[in-house]
């Protein structure tokens, strides 16, 4: 079992807190060599300010594209309040540099 850090910016601390609370199931990460080896089994420590707790990862799938995940989790599994494909899309670009690690890497959900 692996133990891997997932940070949180200030500006995503309700993403925090519907992991912490259970309203959020799933969470993902372009898939980088930093959370690409995530598996079944490892921790995850999620941290936000000076705020912290830890999950096991149920499951790790990687996916090419925003696509082929969104056959598998709907956006509201990842995105509590995102409704549309196309919401889900802009809330992943938006974030720095996303659009490019997508294309590059992939995306990993970790299914908590």
């Amino acid at each position: 079992m692996t133990r891997y850090i997932l940070r949180f910016r200030a500006v995503n601390r309700n993403t925090f807190l519907d992991i912490k609370s259970g309203k959020k199931k799933v969470e993902t990460r372009a898939a980088t060599k930093r959370y690409g080896n995530i598996k079944r089994g490892d921790l995850v420590v999620l941290t936000c300010g000076k705020e912290k707790f830890e999950k096991k990862i149920k499951k790790a799938r990687i996916f090419k594209t925003i696509t082929s995940m969104v056959k598998v989790y709907p956006p509201n599994k990842i995105m509590p309040n995102i409704s549309s494909v196309r919401e889900f899309r802009e809330a992943y670009y938006s974030y720095p540099r996303y659009q490019e690690k997508i294309k590059k890497f992939g995306l990993v959900a970790l299914e908590l």
